[in-house]
């Protein structure tokens, strides 16, 4: 009986592993399939397919937990198929200089809109130049007005904005407001919650009262726009928050650059906030008083570049890298956060290397310490490239912009990291105007005082270059 019992127990064992070596089997054959169909990288696909062989169970769990990317499914999936856009002509746009016209082509195929002449831009720092006019355009408008913002803080400069809006609204305008889910408040949602008990009609952008049901952090609507009777627009870094009038001296003072336009590319960013407002509220803003044809304004050339993680994938990157290929003479950027990947850093590179002045501006220290250590393991590459690292000294800036040869300028929402270039709803403006990227110029040079060198970086204690490249690894999620 004790030999039957034996004999049972280890042939019941064997036919165990048999059983788990076949599951393994089957599971590392699904991985590497998976991963070879779905890995763009090289090394990501090599690195997955080594683990769940060497591991076939746990790495296959970690795999499907980690490795496949649902947030461009969940993405699709939420905001349904986009309609087909028409092919963008090949051929070069006048309004556009001649030596723009090979940046200009890329960027009209992934974009999908021409660049449009005749705009008229103007530029605000901080909350104390930008909010004034702000809050008096939509004390003025008569038609129209429309919101969308990543912050929406229930402070004094929140509650202002919504008495604005909820003024308007009493005196017959249009009003629409979009607030992220994540960034006007997961929980409580304060201003959401005022405007709606003051009848303006507002939504949250992707949000659940259930955190499972939540894409928590990813997909983000992380747009700041406002636009009045559909001819005004005021878009840029700016949220709407009391922490940004800095001239109150706030406990944690944020500064940032705002822009105003006037001009027919009002009518792209109306475009843009039709989308979304669609998407959140099921309802289609075409035509007056949210559309309408736009006049001239001034000189500016300027185009509407959005991008997500569902019909416009990586636009806004795309054409970050097509703008530094296509760099003559110098290329400047400010960014609150700089953590790209591996393509934006080589292009930068190269840009370097071929003999193009180019400046990268970051704080010395941002709102998150974690961001600045991951940073700070990110820049090797470039400063051996020969790309200048400008650390900009406190109160934190916000402020993001681009400014390529002098006269092509790149602001927005959107910052430099993978977040922002993947995960976010973006939306940035392409401007050709030589007098704002002076002005751009002028405000970034005046960041320029201290420059990171190898050896700054190589100085920091061994316990500090190890935190600051474990850091490094969860780029992804930063």
């Amino acid at each position: 009986m004790d030999n039957a019992l034996y004999r049972w127990v280890q042939s019941t064992a064997l036919l165990r592993a048999d059983v788990e070596a076949l599951l393994g089997l089957v599971l590392a054959v699904a991985v590497t399939l998976h991963a070879l169909l779905r890995k763009r990288r090289v090394s990501v696909a090599v690195g997955w397919i080594g683990l769940a062989w060497l591991s076939p169970l746990f790495g296959s769990l970690l795999y499907v937990t980690f490795g496949i990317n649902r947030v461009y499914r969940r993405a699709r999936r939420m905001r349904g198929r986009p309609s087909e856009a028409p092919e963008p002509a090949d051929t070069d746009d006048a309004v556009v200089p001649e030596a723009l016209w090979p940046l200009d082509r890329a960027v009209r195929r992934i974009a999908g809109v021409p660049a449009m002449a005749g705009n008229a831009v103007r530029m605000f720092r901080n909350g104390d130049a930008a909010y004034p006019e702000m809050l008096a355009a939509i004390r003025g408008a008569r038609r129209s007005v429309v919101l969308s913002s990543y912050i929406y803080r229930d402070d004094a400069t929140g509650r202002e904005f919504s008495a604005a809006l909820a003024e308007a609204r009493g005196r017959g305008v249009q009003v629409r407001v979009i607030i992220d889910g994540i960034g006007g408040g997961y929980f409580r949602t304060p201003t959401y919650r005022r405007l709606r008990k003051a009848g303006v009609p507002a939504a949250l952008f992707m949000h659940s009262a259930l955190p499972w049901r939540m894409p928590f952090l990813n997909l983000r609507s992380h747009k700041k726009l406002l636009i009045l009777d559909g001819t005004v627009a005021f878009t840029g870094g700016l949220n709407i928050a009391q922490a940004n009038r800095v001239a109150t001296r706030p406990e944690h003072p944020i500064r940032d650059t705002h822009f105003r336009l006037e001009g027919p590319v009002v009518e792209q960013l109306a475009a843009a906030f039709s989308a979304d407002w669609a998407f959140v509220a099921g309802e289609n803003l075409d035509g007056p008083p949210f559309f309408v044809a736009c006049e001239p304004a001034g000189d500016s050339v300027a185009r509407v570049v959005t991008s997500g993680p569902d019909a416009d994938v990586e636009k806004i990157e795309q054409v970050v890298m097509q703008a530094l290929a296509c760099a003559q003479r110098s290329a400047r950027l400010v960014t609150p956060y700089f953590l790209p990947d591996e393509l934006v850093t080589g292009a930068l590179a190269q840009a370097a290397t071929r003999g193009i002045t180019v400046d990268v501006i970051i704080p010395r220290v941002s709102d998150h310490h974690f961001i600045d250590w991951a940073t700070r393991a990110h820049l090797e590459p470039l400063l051996q490239a020969g790309v200048r690292i400008w650390l900009d000294e406190p109160p934190f800036d916000h402020s993001k912009a681009l400014v390529v040869d002098d006269v092509w300028c790149f602001v927005g929402s959107a910052n430099w990291d993978m977040r922002s270039f993947r995960l976010n709803f973006e939306l940035n403006v392409e401007i050709i105007d030589a007098g704002l990227a002076a002005e751009l110029d002028r405000f970034m040079r005046g960041k320029m005082e201290r420059r990171l060198t190898a050896a700054d970086l190589a100085a920091r204690p061994l316990p500090t270059r190890l935190r600051d490249a474990a850091v490094r690894l969860l780029l992804p999620y930063l």
